[in-house]
């Protein structure tokens, strides 16, 4: 039995062991869903990167990044810009104090505005659950050659498991550990990488020197179709919102933003940089080689690193503690964007629709109920993919196209109406899973649209629908947008 694996499991145990000491607090549904909007600063900031940071990052970043350098941070940028229209708008979300962005849809618009926007949630982040599945898969696979599909199973059970037990009090609690573990490995793994690969002799005798321009080998129209996912998913992003209705004040959850940003570009330009550094030295082995990595399986290098991370100089325990850090990334996401749409199904359907009587017991048990069913059916979407970067835009692109545009508006837009915001979520979702459907029946190497472009057309359209249909419909009243503005009046708040 390996280090590795043992490590794995006392640490994935200690994380469970916090979630269940956490569910003995748990007293009903703003304990569960907004952990008692209590949280502070430091913990607001931990959870935020660490459910930013996750397998799209460590996995599909990393591996897009091995193909076209450090132009990959176009991807990454589009966060980097978004966190800064947040860190505007994290105050004023934060006192609506509402429990998810379909709570805010309704608010601005109406019920269809809530269950569309339900629909758009639970669709894209059930993928990216998905595919943290899939990364813990790689994680056991590497370090205890547990078959894939069993270690996908056995990610699947335990991020279901955590989640269930005691919600974002869970999440939050463990994150603040998961943040610090992710900063100091990724930290450390890239100046010793650089130094024992040989430096500047070792990039430039060895890299190509495109990798560390602007735009790669690519395009402006290729910069826009990896950089508007991610913008546009941040901003509409549900776990965002959420996470700033758990904090204890407006002042907390700017602060935790303006740090956000700074973890964020700091981590995610080291996971880059490592990637293209390791891969460079792996896939350069002889192919028999156990250790060598072909380009297919690039999406694996930084998990590659951390176990082989001898070969390339780097101490045991730096090893360990990026797997540790690959196991804290996984989970954390995996939680995160687990919790999400079950808040969404529980609160924006059940307790809406259904019984909005519902005892805080009924109310928690439903969503745990959710939080199983919704596992079940991210493992099925795992299927539906050929890889974790098509899941991740695709994903990214549901919520991008379908929420962003009508959330961003009721914020910053008056002039927008029900039936602008309602149409245009209709249409973001509907283009979104039109385009996906018809590249899963054509032949992979002819997609109708490729996953990094399919953004443009549809959150083009969704966007054209929202200021069309708005300019040509009737102002909605004062009491629909004014309580979205600074210093409401009375007449303002009295339609909450």
């Amino acid at each position: 039995m390996s280090i590795f694996f043992i490590v794995v499991v006392v640490y994935l145990g200690m994380l469970m062991s916090i979630s269940i000491v956490k569910s003995r607090s748990i007293k009903g549904q703003e304990d569960f869903m907004v952990a008692g909007r209590k949280v502070p600063t430091y913990k607001l900031v931990g959870t935020l990167l660490c459910t930013w940071i996750g397998s799209g990052s460590l996995l599909a970043g990393a591996g897009l990044a091995t193909q076209v350098g450090l132009s990959e941070l176009w991807m990454a940028a589009g966060a980097w810009v978004g966190i800064v229209v947040v860190f505007f708008l994290a105050g004023r979300v934060r006192r609506i104090a509402q429990y998810t962005v379909p709570d805010i849809l309704e608010l601005r618009y109406n019920k269809w505005a809530r269950i569309l926007g339900t629909i758009a949630i639970v669709i894209a982040y059930t993928t990216i659950v998905g595919y943290q599945f899939r990364g813990g898969g790689f994680v056991l696979n590497l370090v205890a050659d547990i078959p894939e599909w069993l270690g996908v199973l056995l990610t699947a059970g335990f991020i279901i498991g955590f989640t269930a037990f005691a919600g974002m009090l869970s999440i939050v609690s463990v994150d603040i550990i998961n943040g610090a573990i992710i900063t100091v490995a990724i930290i450390l793994a890239v100046p010793l990488v650089y130094s024992n690969l040989g430096g500047m002799e070792f990039i430039s005798e060895n890299i190509d020197p495109q990798f560390f321009t602007v735009l790669g080998e690519h395009n402006w129209i290729w910069v826009m179709g990896v950089f508007f996912p991610t913008f546009l998913l941040l901003l509409g992003e549900s776990n965002m919102y959420q996470k700033f209705f758990s904090a204890k004040s407006e002042k907390a959850a700017k602060s935790a933003v303006m740090w956000w940003i700074v973890g964020t570009i700091i981590i995610e330009t080291a996971i880059a940089s490592l990637a293209i550094l390791a891969f460079t030295h792996f896939n350069s082995l002889e192919s028999t080689d156990v250790l060598f990595l072909a380009a297919e399986d690039s999406e694996r290098i930084i998990l590659h690193t951390a176990r082989f991370g001898t070969e390339l100089g780097l101490p045991v325990a730096v090893g360990l503690l990026l797997i540790c850090a690959a196991v804290a990334i996984i989970t954390s996401t995996g939680n995160s964007f687990l919790l999400a749409p079950s808040t969404n199904l529980t609160r924006d359907i059940y307790q809406r629709f259904i019984n909005p009587t519902g005892s805080e017991q009924k109310i928690v048990f439903f969503q745990r109920l959710m939080v199983l069913l919704l596992g079940i059916l991210a493992y099925l979407l795992l299927t539906q993919f050929r890889t974790i970067l098509d899941m991740a835009f695709t994903a990214y692109t549901m919520v991008g196209a379908g929420l962003t545009p009508a959330l961003l508006a009721a914020f910053l837009w008056k002039r927008v109406t029900t039936a602008g915001g309602v149409a245009s979520i209709a249409t973001g979702i509907g283009v979104t899973v039109i385009i996906t459907v018809i590249n899963a029946i054509s032949p992979p190497s002819e997609p109708f649209v490729s996953a990094e472009y399919i953004i443009l057309p549809a959150a083009g359209a969704s966007i054209l629908v929202l200021i069309v249909v708005s300019l040509i419909t009737a102002p909605d009243d004062r009491k629909k947008w004014g309580q979205f503005y600074e210093d409401p009046t009375p007449l303002d708040r009295g339609s909450e």
